[in-house]
C-alpha cells in the first residue's frame, strides 16, 4: 500500500498546454504597449510567475503593468474561448488512480475560471482548484500546498506535488510532498531537467507516460 493519499498539480504545463499561449499573449501585449519583446522572451520572464512577480517585471520595464496584463488576458481569454489544450496523455493520469486530486497554480483566479474550470478535466478535482489568491504567498512559498492537503484532508507528506518550475517545486518540497518535476511537450527552455533537479525534485519526468509509471510504481492505488 502506498503511503501518498492525494497529488497536487501544477495546472499551465501540466495540466494544460498553456503556457506558449500565455507566454504569446504577454509577448502581443508588451509590444503593443512600446515594448518589442519575443514570445522566448516572454517565456524566460514570466513562465511559471507569480502574478505579483509578473507586474514587478512589467514596471520595471516601465509599463503599466495592470493595463498590459488585462490587455494580455484578453488576448489569452480569446484563445481558451477557442480552444483550451490539455497535455497529452493527462486524462489516463488523472482517471486511472484513485486518490482525491487539486489544482496550484500561481495563476490568478480569473485565469482558472476561463480555463481549468471550463475544461473536461475540471470534474476530476471536484471544486478543488486553488489559486495564489487562495493563500497568502505565491509560490516558491509552500503556502498553496499546505492549503490544498487540508482541503484534500490529508497531511503534506502524504501528498504527491507535480510541477514544471523549480520555484513551483520549492512549494512542495517545504510542504514535505513527495516532488515530481514535470517536462512536457511545449517545454522550450534549455536545460530545464537540470534545472529541475538542481531545485531538489525527487523525480523528473518527461511527459505523461513517465508521470504515470512513476506513480504506478510508487504503488498509488488505481481506479476501479
Amino acid at each position: 500500500m502506498s503511503r501518498f493519499k492525494a497529488i497536487l498539480f501544477d495546472c499551465d504545463g501540466v495540466l494544460l498546454d498553456s503556457e506558449p499561449l500565455g507566454c504569446a499573449a504577454v509577448a502581443r501585449a508588451m509590444t503593443a504597449a512600446g515594448v518589442d519583446i519575443t514570445v522566448d522572451e516572454a517565456v524566460t520572464l514570466f513562465c511559471g510567475s507569480s502574478a505579483e512577480a509578473s507586474f514587478t517585471v512589467m514596471e520595471r520595464a516601465g509599463l503599466d503593468a495592470y493595463t498590459v496584463f488585462e490587455h494580455a488576458d484578453r488576448i489569452l481569454f480569446e484563445m481558451f474561448d477557442q480552444h483550451i489544450p490539455l497535455i497529452d496523455g493527462i486524462e489516463r493520469v488523472l482517471w486511472d488512480f484513485d486518490v482525491p486530486m487539486a489544482v496550484c497554480s500561481n495563476s490568478m483566479i480569473r485565469r482558472l475560471d476561463r480555463s481549468i474550470a471550463r475544461s473536461p478535466l475540471a470534474k476530476r478535482f471536484d471544486g478543488h482548484i486553488y489559486s495564489a489568491e487562495h493563500v497568502p504567498a505565491a509560490k516558491p512559498a509552500p503556502d498553496l500546498a499546505f492549503f490544498a492537503a487540508a482541503q484534500l484532508g490529508v497531511s503534506p507528506g502524504e501528498a504527491i506535488f507535480i510541477d514544471d518550475n523549480p520555484h513551483g517545486l520549492r512549494c512542495g518540497l517545504d510542504a514535505g510532498c513527495l516532488s515530481i518535476g514535470f517536462i512536457g511537450p511545449s517545454e522550450r527552455r534549455k536545460d530545464h531537467a537540470s534545472a529541475l533537479r538542481d531545485a531538489g525534485a525527487d523525480h523528473v519526468v518527461h511527459g505523461m507516460t513517465e508521470l504515470h509509471a512513476l506513480l504506478t510504481k510508487l504503488s498509488l492505488p488505481a481506479a476501479a
